[in-house]
């Protein structure tokens, strides 16, 4: 926020300081590429970019880039020097990641690391790659990154509406924020399709299921517009720093921005819509402005909620609201904060007041026509702008206690008698000519340290000493001389204003320390409600939040059905007496506060009030203090409004987030319902026609079939029932696992003894293939369910025997790694694609192939996985390093105090 009535010819201490941030000889600079979706060629500009940096004698280093296949991506990775990434060990299988400790250790002038949010594997230094990216930064290592707009923090709810996807790698807006550049890799949308169709993105059974999903256009050009907008928002921010940080007057009319000046006049609310309007017609952001009066300005208690109500509804209506302490001219302060903002646009209303007025006091819409200069001054008259009559609060609030305390005025007395003695102890030796600044000395630390009351009595006090004690004749209240009379109304003169000038700054200071310590504990609770990931935590830190601020019990209502519930309260309270919950009801059902203190059911023991969002009302927040009368004082109802707002609008961002896991829920429970129904329309009917066709062949033709046709067909219907058992067989298990029914008996047993039986059950279908078993001597005795570690082999080697060509070798291999142990079902087929490795575990989930392919139910594999979880086991997925092929690995752990001869009985 701008500083108010600094002086425009002198750069801000912020720009400068982030202008310093950036010429940091120690610290190197971040470039990001920024893209609107995978495929627009972030990876592919930044390599360009790095090979011509490294054609000019710069010494430029590959830390990690993901071509994903892309040949044309690939080819430009010739010639540079790639840091070999490490191996990250992680259930049973291998990560490869990024060796920042070799990188840190090459120290180049240049590093290319892609995939900013990439999320590290468990063990890794640091859990993000844009972690990594700081610390080569702080290294002094210039970095060159790419990012996808959905990955961006502050985007990630905009992005999962759009996409009906929720991003889980997230990177913060202010590493963004604090790149030295950004570049946009843009690319028209119906281009990106033909690149995905083409299948320079994806493979084509990605790219297919992607062009119905996320690359759909209505998506690619949504996300192109949050990445321009994401963009130019940057550049809007870097050429308002510039202008700070070169005490450059603005404005530079390089975008629209739109300023509203309000004030307490009922006709602000109009005006702020009137700004809107304007900004609309523009497509310009938009800011409501409030200066505070030195004197406290915002005058009595309607006026200042009048004020705040503006200020609400300028937030409402998308625009931000701004207070700002005052100077000595109001006009001077809009003037200075449109500048510093490079604001083009300034709406103000015109004051229907007479010219008298406006001569003794000044007109702020004079002033601001007459300094503009080259900013567009809106004048919009009050016939334009009808005045809206003051809302009758709905609840009593209690009037601040006015005290007085003498305290400070005996204290201002007592500084004149100090000042007076130093000054008659000095006169000998300075003359009669410094006594008078002695006295004001005294007057003006009054007025700084206690204020304009006690440092106008000060005055009366200092007046009556300097000419009791200083003017002849002297220890009289006679002044001789004429001279010394004007010496005297001057000295009183200059006393008053020195004192009003010192007060003016004192006030100033406590309106800015009081905004401070406000600003900075809403900061806080803005910042603990951002971290909160569930209702519960929401509406805890909002009651825990109300209660300290404003001292007072609370409790939160949210709609459970009809009726509202009790949900949180501080201190910790469940239950409402029928009088509290009616009041709370009636606030809900209408929108308007109700009961201890309000127009309506005045005789409950709390008091409640909606808390509301653009949704409309999503709860009620209720309070009780001790003693009687109105809980809370104007100042405080403000305070309320503030933290209910914040609070409302964190519970429908969770409850946002809810609908939008729900959705999610439902889209997978219907793929889930369809991919059954076509499993069942399936894999039910195709073996039972084929059982019905060769029973009818042999009831119907009997006579005429021979001994070997015959066989045949007994043959068909044993497999086909044999095959239509296995899938029920699958259903009823996967049905114990989803009911949570499967309880493993868990007892030592030996691995290769249930690996021999597991090949026995599955000798048919591997009779096309070579079966090698490569089991370590040494394997330890494990403790898993028999019947259940068998299931779970057997399906392995049958999915492995389907996707394995006929006359290839499916190997089985058990080793001991540390605490676990890890069995390889391994496969020579084509693998599996690497953006499907993991949903072939999901249900009803099935890798598309050739024909040759023999049908399954898609369930196989995630009972699989089920049954060795309930074992306390792991299985992955992963295809073959030395060839094509696809492993499957199951992980167990090593029970304790286990031997190798610990053979099972």
């Amino acid at each position: 926020m701008p500083e108010t009535g600094r002086d425009p010819s002198r750069p801000t201490p912020e720009a400068l300081l982030e202008t310093a941030r950036r010429e940091t000889p120690t610290r190197g600079r971040l470039k990001v590429f920024l893209g609107a979706a995978p495929g627009v060629g972030k990876t592919y500009e930044m390599l360009t970019i790095g090979r011509a940096r490294r054609e000019a004698g710069i010494d430029v280093v590959v830390g990690v880039v993901e071509t994903h296949g892309r040949a044309e991506t690939e080819a430009l990775l010739d010639g540079f020097t790639i840091v070999p990434r490490r191996t990250v060990p992680y259930h049973g299988t291998t990560l490869d990641e990024m060796d920042l400790d070799a990188l840190l250790a090459l120290r180049p002038a240049l590093a290319l690391v892609d995939e900013l949010a990439h999320t590290n594997a468990p063990g890794s230094r640091h859990p993000k790659r844009y972690q990594d990216v700081e610390e080569l930064l702080d290294a002094g290592i210039d970095v060159y990154t790419t990012l996808n707009i959905q990955h961006v923090e502050s985007l990630n709810d905009v992005v999962a509406q759009i996409t009906r996807i929720r991003v889980r790698e997230t990177v913060p807006d202010g590493i963004l924020d604090r790149a030295d550049d950004i570049e946009v890799v843009d690319l028209n949308p119906d281009d990106l399709i033909q690149r995905l169709k083409d299948g320079k993105v994806y493979v084509p059974t990605n790219a297919e299921r992607a062009l119905k999903h996320y690359f759909s256009r209505g998506n690619l050009t949504a996300l192109r517009e949050l990445a321009l907008r994401r963009t130019a928002d940057r550049v809007d921010d870097e050429l308002v720093s510039h202008m700070q940080a070169n005490a450059i007057a603005g404005p530079w009319s390089a975008g629209e921005r739109v300023l509203v000046c309000i004030s307490a006049d009922p006709r602000s609310a109009g005006l702020v819509r009137y700004a809107k309007r304007v900004a609309d017609r523009l497509h310009a952001p938009w800011t409501a402005l409030f200066i505070e009066a030195p004197r406290g300005g915002s005058g009595s208690e309607a006026a200042r909620d009048r004020i705040a109500e503006t200020l609400r509804l300028a937030d409402r209506l998308g625009g931000d609201a701004v207070t700002l302490p005052g100077g000595r001219r109001v006009a001077d302060d809009i003037l200075a904060y449109a500048r510093s903002a490079n604001v083009n646009h300034i709406v103000v209303g015109k004051a229907a007041r007479s010219w008298i007025f406006e001569l003794v006091n000044g007109s702020v819409v004079h002033d601001l026509v007459r300094r503009s200069g080259n900013i567009s001054v809106h004048v919009v008259p009050g016939e334009a702008v009808p005045a809206e009559a003051p809302a009758r609060r709905p609840v009593a609030t209690a009037a601040p206690a006015a005290t007085f305390e003498p305290g400070p005025y005996g204290m201002a007395v007592l500084a004149s008698a100090v000042a007076l003695g130093a000054a008659l102890v000095l006169q000998p030796y300075t003359g009669i000519e410094n006594a008078d600044l002695m006295l004001l000395t005294a007057v003006v630390a009054v007025a700084v340290r206690w204020g304009l009351g006690p440092s106008l009595a000060a005055v009366v006090t200092a007046s009556l000493a300097y000419n009791f004690f200083f003017l002849p004749p002297v220890y009289t209240f006679t002044i001789a001389d004429p001279t010394n009379v004007a010496a005297f109304l001057l000295f009183t003169l200059v006393a008053v204003l020195v004192s009003n000038l010192a007060a003016r700054a004192r006030r100033i200071a406590m309106i800015s320390q009081g905004r401070a310590t406000s600003t900075e504990r809403l900061f806080g609770f803005s910042r603990k409600l951002a971290g909160c990931g569930t209702l519960d935590d929401v509406l805890w830190a909002t009651c825990a939040q109300v209660a300290a601020m404003l001292k007072v019990r609370v409790v939160l209502l949210l709609p459970d059905g009809k009726p509202v519930t009790v949900r949180a309260g501080y201190p910790p309270e469940d239950r409402l007496d029928a009088a509290d919950l009616a009041a709370a009801q009636w606030a809900f059902d209408n929108d308007r506060p109700a009961g201890r203190g309000a127009d309506t059911l005045p005789g409950a023991k709390r008091l409640f009030l909606p808390m509301r969002t653009g949704r409309g009302t999503i709860g009620v927040i209720g309070l009780d203090a001790d003693g009687n009368g109105p809980i809370l004082t104007q100042e405080g109802r403000r305070l309320l409004d503030a933290l209910a707002d914040m609070g409302a609008l964190a519970i429908e961002r969770v409850r946002l987030v809810e609908d939008l896991d729900r959705a999610e829920r439902a889209a997978e429970t219907d793929r889930l319902r369809q991919a059954l129904l076509t499993s069942i329309s399936h894999d039910l009917r195709t073996p039972l026609a084929s059982v019905l066709g060769a029973a009818s062949t042999l009831r119907d033709l009997d006579a005429d079939l021979g001994s070997e046709a015959k066989a045949e067909l007994l043959a068909t219907i044993i497999a086909e029932s044999e095959r239509l058992n296995c899938f029920i067989a699958n259903l009823l298990d996967m049905t114990r696992l989803e009911a949570g029914a499967v309880a493993p008996t868990l007892a030592p047993q030996d691995v290769a003894e249930t690996v021999d039986t597991a090949l026995r059950r599955v000798e048919p279908v591997l009779a096309d293939h070579r079966v090698t078993v490569d089991l370590a001597p040494d394997l330890p005795v494990l403790r898993f369910d028999p019947v259940l570690f068998e299931q779970v082999l057997v399906n392995l080697l049958d999915n492995a025997a389907k996707y394995a060509p006929a006359g290839s070798t499916v190997t089985v291999r058990a080793r001991r790694e540390g605490d676990r142990v890890r069995l390889d079902i391994i496969d020579e087929g084509d693998g599996l694609p690497e953006t499907e490795v993991e949903r072939v575990f999901d249900k009803f989930y099935r890798v598309r192939k050739s024909d040759r392919v023999r049908a399954g139910t898609g369930l196989g594999l995630a009972i699989a996985r089920g049954f060795v979880e309930a074992m306390g086991g792991t299985v992955t997925a992963a295809n073959r390093r030395d060839r094509l092929g696809a492993v499957f690995t199951v992980t167990l752990p090593v029970p304790a105090r286990t031997t190798p001869k610990d053979i099972a009985a």
